[in-house]
């Protein structure tokens, strides 16, 4: 396994078509809106859920590629679980804390890799996670629509009876005609090294990439249409600090629609240009 030693900042693109991306449970599973702009929103919750379940898959629960937060997950039996282990049991009182982070770390990818709280049963401490991501939002405003749909079948017995020639259950669901999402992201190798770094290492790394462009991909129902990776734009620098500025980087990738007069409903109706002038020095980008 090898240590990871560099800082990456990314931009991550994504879109999706006659779906919900990620319904909003305040506002009846609408997709999330901006409301003062009307952009939508997709949470780094959503995005890293759906790289979990990929890393789940594609691992198949291999050594040290178990998930902590998955799905009927009891978070607090994980954690007395490290504590059991002789590695914590040999450790006096005030180092098991640290000594169960250190078992939940290598045990855990998405505990090294994003952090997470393990105090609330046995305390395994709080881990700070070397991968962050920001809430994506739209280029441009979505319209988020409301549509109605019909059963034709029942669920109980009772209302069989109810039913009468073309009477129907109603229902409703919300889609985005079109929406191109933009996520940005940080990698902290700090946050990774040393007695209480998590132990992310590159190969982590690599299968965050890989995730990111494939899990959509294994991640398909109906109510969320037609969801794509379309783009994923990495700035490696070549020191564990950085060479230059995240949102510098990032105002370099400019995304505008191709004819404004009319709305987007395809990747191709926008064009994306890099400003590769006066590159910083110590900084490549590597697209995917």
């Amino acid at each position: 396994m090898s240590e990871l030693e560099n800082r990456y900042d990314f931009v991550y693109l994504f879109d999706v078509q006659d779906g919900n991306p990620n319904g909003d449970p305040d506002a009846g599973n609408l997709p999330r809106i901006d409301p003062e702009t009307g952009h939508g929103i997709v949470t780094d919750v959503c995005l890293k859920r759906k790289l979990r379940n990929f890393v789940l898959l594609s691992k198949e629960l291999a050594e040290g590629y178990d998930i902590f937060v998955k799905e009927k997950g009891v978070l607090n039996n994980l954690i007395a679980e490290a504590h059991q282990t002789e590695e914590v049991k040999a450790k006096a009182k005030a180092e098991k804390t640290e000594a169960a982070r250190k078992v939940m770390c290598r045990r855990f990818f998405d505990v090294r890799t994003f952090g997470a709280v393990m105090m609330t049963g046995e305390n395994a401490g709080q881990v700070r996670g070397p991968v962050q991501l920001t809430f994506s939002r739209s280029v441009d405003p979505i319209v988020p629509l409301e549509h109605s749909i019909t059963r034709m079948a029942v669920a109980t017995p009772e209302e069989a009876l109810k039913q009468e020639g073309d009477n129907r259950t109603m229902g409703r669901k919300a889609t985005v005609p079109y929406g191109l999402y933009v996520s940005r992201g940080f990698v902290s190798p700090s946050l990774a090294q040393g007695e209480r770094g998590t132990g992310m290492t590159a190969e982590d790394l690599d299968l965050v990439w890989d995730a990111l462009l494939q899990m959509f991909e294994h991640d398909r129902s109906a109510a969320r249409g037609l969801m794509s990776a379309r783009a994923l734009y990495i700035f490696k620098h070549d020191s564990k600090l950085g060479n230059a500025s995240a949102h510098k980087l990032f105002d370099r990738i400019q995304i505008k629609r191709k004819d404004d007069a009319k709305p987007a409903r395809s990747f191709s109706d926008y064009e994306i240009t890099i400003d590769r002038t006066d590159f910083p020095q110590g900084v490549e980008l590597i697209e995917r």
